[in-house]
C-alpha cells in the first residue's frame, strides 16, 4: 500500500506507479485504467488523490481521458494518427471468415492502438520483487545453478588452445564444428535425421526463428501460427511486416479446418509451430493431425518451422513434425536457455539441405558468427552426457512440482483449460486476468494474463502459470483473496 512520507505525496507515489509499469509496457498501449473510485478503493487513497495522480499521467502524455470511458494508456511510442475506422477496429475477418490480426509495419495492434514489438518482451525482465514469478518463462535460478558442469566446462576449454583460437578469430559461420556433431547425435534420438552441415547455431532460439523468417518470408506474406501462442512471435512477425494467420490449437494440435481455409484464402508460405509441450497449453502433437499438416504444406507448397524449445523436459518419443517429414519441408529450432540458463544464449537450428546456404546468409548478415567458447564448452557436456542426467533432474523435479502447483490452483478455485503437462499451466480463473494483473503487481506477483498470448488483445479469464514458482501456498493465498475482490472464485 502508499504510505505517506514527508518527500513525496501519495498523489506523487501513485503516479510513479502507474508511470513505471506503462514506461515498462506492464500496462500497454489501449489499457483501461481503474475507475477512480476502483483505485481508490483498492489502493486505499482518496479519491482526490487518485484524480490528481491521473493528472499527472495526463500532463506526462502517458494516458489520455475518454468522455464517459475512463482512462487509457497512450502508445507514447507511436505517433500513428488514428482513423475512425482504426478506433473502431479490433479485429478483422478474412475470405474464410475466420479471425485475423491487422498487418501493422511496427507493432502489433491491440485494441484499436499499436504496441512496439518490443512491449512484450520488456515484461519478460521486470522483477516485480523477490517473490517467486507465477508469470516467468524459464526455471527458478536455485533449480539452474544444479547445472555446475556448465561453468566447469567454460574453465576447462578457457585453460587449453581454443581461448586463444576462438577469441583471436570469428570463427566458424555454421557454428563450432563439434557442437553441431553431437547435435547431430542428439537430434537422431529423436529421429530427426539432420547432418551436421544442415545444423546452424545461433544466438538462442528466437535468433534461430528470426532468421529463418528472415530467409523464407517478405514483408506482407501470409504466416501461420498457433493461438494462443508464443506472445514475442506474434510480435516479431508483425514487426517485420508479416500478415499473422492465428490458428486454434487443441489438444491434438492445430485445428486443420481453419488452416485449409487459410490455403485457401491467402496461400501462406510458413506455419509456426510448437509440437510438444506447447506454450502456454502444454498440448503435445498427435501423429494422425501431424501427418495431415505435412499434407497440407505439400499440397499448399508451404514451409513449417517447428520450435521444439522444451524437448528437454519432453518424452524423447514425442511425435514432431520434422521427424515424420525428414527435414523435406520442415525446419527444427531449438535452444538451451530453458534447461541451462537463460543468458548463455545458444540455440541452433537445422534445415533441408536446399536451404542451409540462404539461412547462413542471413546469419552472417545478422551476428556474423556466434560464440565459440561457449559452445565448444556445451558440445563437452553433451559428450559426458552431462546434459542428459541434468534433464532427467530437471524432469523429476518438475513433475513433483506440477502435482503440487496442480492442487494448489484447484484448492484456490481454478480449473485447467488444458491437461496440465510440461513446464506451464493453461489456468482458467473466471476473471479478466490483465485487470488481476495489475492487482497482483501491487501485491508483488507477475503473471502472465491470458491476452498476451492472442494475436489480437481481447479480454482474457485465462491465465499461464509456471508450475516451478506455484507451489508456494503464499501466492494463492494473495491470488484468492484479489481475485474475491474482483469478483472471481469464492
Amino acid at each position: 500500500m502508499l504510505t505517506r512520507t514527508p518527500e513525496r505525496t501519495l498523489t506523487e507515489q501513485l503516479a510513479e506507479r502507474f508511470a513505471e509499469r506503462i514506461r515498462s509496457r506492464l500496462l500497454p498501449a489501449g489499457a483501461r485504467l481503474p475507475s477512480v473510485r476502483e483505485c481508490a478503493r483498492q489502493q486505499g487513497v482518496s479519491p482526490y488523490t487518485v484524480v490528481a495522480a491521473y493528472d499527472q499521467l495526463l500532463a506526462q502524455g502517458l494516458v489520455e481521458a475518454r468522455r464517459q470511458r475512463g482512462f487509457y494508456v497512450r502508445d507514447y511510442l507511436q505517433k500513428v494518427p488514428e482513423t475512425p475506422a482504426d478506433q473502431a477496429h479490433v479485429a478483422i475477418k478474412n475470405e474464410a471468415d475466420v479471425p485475423v490480426s491487422p498487418l501493422g509495419t511496427i507493432g502489433v495492434r491491440m485494441s484499436g492502438s499499436q504496441i512496439n514489438a518490443t512491449a512484450l518482451i520488456r515484461g519478460m525482465f521486470h522483477q516485480a520483487s523477490n517473490k517467486p514469478q507465477p508469470g516467468t518463462g524459464v526455471f527458478p535460478p536455485d533449480w539452474l545453478e544444479e547445472a555446475r558442469f556448465m561453468p566447469a566446462a567454460v574453465r576447462k576449454i578457457t585453460a587449453s588452445r581454443a581461448l586463444q583460437d576462438g577469441s583471436l578469430s570469428y570463427g566458424e559461420p555454421m557454428g563450432d564444428a563439434g557442437l553441431r556433431q553431437a547435435l547431430s547425435r542428439r537430434l537422431a534420438a529423436l529421429n530427426v535425421p539432420a547432418r551436421p552441415e544442415q545444423i546452424m547455431t545461433t544466438v538462442g532460439a528466437t535468433h534461430a526463428l528470426d532468421i529463418v523468417s528472415r530467409t523464407l518470408l517478405k514483408a506482407g506474406d501470409p504466416v501461420m501460427v498457433e493461438e494462443p501462442g508464443w506472445s514475442v512471435e506474434f510480435a516479431r512477425l508483425v514487426a517485420l511486416g508479416m500478415r499473422v494467420l492465428p490458428v486454434p490449437r487443441g489438444p491434438d494440435g492445430p485445428d486443420l479446418a481453419v488452416m485449409a481455409r487459410y490455403c485457401e484464402a491467402h496461400a501462406p508460405k510458413l506455419f509456426v509451430s510448437v509440437s510438444v509441450l506447447h506454450n502456454p497449453t502444454g498440448y503435445s502433437l498427435s501423429p494422425g493431425s501431424a501427418h495431415q499438416i505435412l499434407q497440407l504444406a505439400q499440397q499448399h507448397d508451404f514451409h513449417i518451422v517447428e520450435d521444439d524449445t522444451y524437448s528437454h523436459i519432453a518424452p524423447d518419443h514425442a511425435t514432431r513434425l520434422t521427424a515424420l517429414d525428414g527435414l523435406r519441408r520442415t525446419i527444427y529450432v531449438n535452444g538451451f536457455a530453458k534447461i541451462l540458463a537463460p543468458n548463455w544464449r545458444v540455440g541452433y537450428l537445422a534445415a533441408p539441405p536446399d536451404l542451409v546456404e540462404r539461412m547462413l546468409d542471413t546469419k552472417l548478415l545478422s551476428t556474423l558468427t556466434t560464440p565459440s567458447i561457449l559452445e565448444k564448452a556445451l558440445a563437452l557436456c553433451i559428450d559426458q552426457g552431462q546434459l542428459r542426467r541434468h534433464a532427467e533432474r530437471m524432469r523429476l523435479r518438475l513433475a513433483q512440482a506440477r502435482s503440487r502447483s496442480v492442487q494448489l490452483a484447484l484448492d484456490a478455485g481454478c480449473t485447467f483449460a488444458a491437461e496440465p503437462a510440461g513446464m506451464f499451466g493453461w489456468v482458467e480463473t473466471g476473471v479478466d486476468t490483465d485487470m488481476l494483473a495489475q492487482r497482483l503487481l501491487d501485491e508483488g506477483y507477475l503473471i502472465a494474463p491470458g491476452a498476451l498470448f492472442h494475436a489480437t488483445r481481447q479480454p482474457c479469464t485465462l491465465m499461464r502459470i509456471n508450475f516451478t514458482t506455484t507451489q508456494n501456498v503464499a501466492f494463492w493465498r494473495v491470488w484468492s483473496r484479489v481475485a474475491r475482490e474482483a469478483g472471481g472464485p469464492r
